[in-house]
């Protein structure tokens, strides 16, 4: 196969992979519409350097760590520009919802935001997107021992956040099963 047709193959496999690309968004950005610029640009950069993508890597890998170095470099860049009112305000002036399963999604997100970004993160790659525990290493570059220690304490930190109870003998995880 030409290179020229393996870079089309590739980014044929790329639009596949936008549902998870916007997942793995969501766990940067809460506001949608940050999320969906988020995987754009992603997008973007990747299709821009298709070329250096290695065939035969897993191309989700590669793309998730194009969004995290995008979103790290963003963060960096914003923290500098901060101008105006706060980014939280709008979620301070909404209403709650009525509907009880609403208002049990909306506490598990914002216990979810309330973790630090690095154990969010790996709850998001492992538990929500199904990503490997090598694949979510890759991603972050860090060791699998990190992940685990990571995803562990976020699990844990999870059940705090939402008032559950540590017992050893109650359910073994909040956010999904044991990976």
């Amino acid at each position: 196969m030409s290179t020229r047709s393996a870079d089309q193959a590739t980014r044929s496999e790329v639009v596949l992979l936008i549902p998870a690309l916007r997942a793995f968004a969501r766990t940067f950005c809460p506001r949608p519409e940050d999320a969906d610029d988020l995987v754009q640009e992603t997008l973007i950069k990747a299709l821009g350097n298709i070329d250096r993508y290695e065939p035969g890597t897993r191309l989700k890998s590669w793309m998730f760590t194009i969004m995290r170095n995008t979103f790290c470099t963003r963060f960096k860049r914003r923290s500098r520009e901060t101008v105006g009112l706060p980014e939280d305000i709008a979620e301070r002036l909404t209403t709650e919802p009525s509907q009880d399963w609403a208002v049990q999604a909306d506490e598990v997100r914002r216990a979810l935001n309330r973790l630090p970004h690095h154990h969010r993160e790996m709850l998001i790659l492992i538990v929500m997107l199904g990503e490997r525990y090598e694949d979510a290493a890759a991603i972050c570059g860090c060791k699998i021992g990190t992940v685990k220690s990571r995803l562990n304490r976020a699990r844990r930190q999870l059940r705090i956040e939402l008032g559950e109870s540590l017992d050893e003998n109650g359910p073994a995880s909040v956010a999904g099963t044991e990976g």
